[in-house]
């Protein structure tokens, strides 16, 4: 698991609840920039992570599991991998 599989899990579940990255933050109580793309990597390069309390909100927000996430991690689709 990388990071960029981790924020595509994210923008794929987002699309499956029919929001965008920032309305499900909205929808989740949280800043609708949480899951903008300029907030993926620190200003000297590092990665930036999603919280635990982020993906919690999310899955709370949506009424999903975590397993309903991590399948978006798992699956092979969009990643280029076989």
């Amino acid at each position: 698991m990388t990071h960029e599989d981790v924020w595509r899990a994210i923008e794929r579940f987002a699309t499956e609840h029919g929001m965008s990255c920032s309305g499900l933050a909205k929808c989740s109580g949280l800043d609708p920039t949480t899951f903008n793309k300029s907030k993926r990597w620190s200003k000297e390069g590092q990665p930036r992570w999603p919280s635990t309390n982020s993906i919690s909100k999310i899955l709370s927000s949506t009424g999903a599991r975590i397993q309903d996430f991590t399948k978006y991690i798992d699956s092979p689709q969009d990643s280029g991998r076989d």
